[in-house]
């Protein structure tokens, strides 16, 4: 089972577990369940309310699937990422430190959200 370690200066930090091999569960959804307060607003991609920065904890170093249509256009909008890392990041198949909860689905792997 993956580890998830949510971290916030003004909260205590908590690790869950994260159901191994759904592919399903997104970093949201974990949250909710384990009355972690990541704010939130559309739960749906659209606003970036829900803006986290995610670290591999293990060798992996995949952090969750691809970028979504949806996250790339936020994390652009917001200036956290440019289409340049983006596109260089999809080339190279590297993760993106940001990431919105509500779309990030968690794999078989460790990781640090900090919200």
């Amino acid at each position: 089972m993956p580890n998830v370690t949510f971290s916030n200066p003004s909260y205590k930090d908590k690790t869950v577990y994260a159901v191994a091999g759904s592919h399903v569960e997104t970093v949201l959804k974990i949250a909710r369940e384990n009355k972690i307060p990541i704010n939130f607003s559309c739960q749906d991609g659209e606003c970036g309310t829900c803006l986290i920065k995610v670290s591999s904890l293990d060798a992996k170093g995949r952090m969750g699937g691809p970028l979504t249509e949806k996250e790339k256009t936020v994390l652009r909008n917001l200036g956290k990422l440019t289409a340049e890392e983006i596109e260089t990041m999809e080339l190279d198949d590297l993760p993106s430190p940001w990431r919105l909860a509500c779309q990030m689905i968690v794999r078989d792997e460790d990781i640090l959200v900090e919200y």
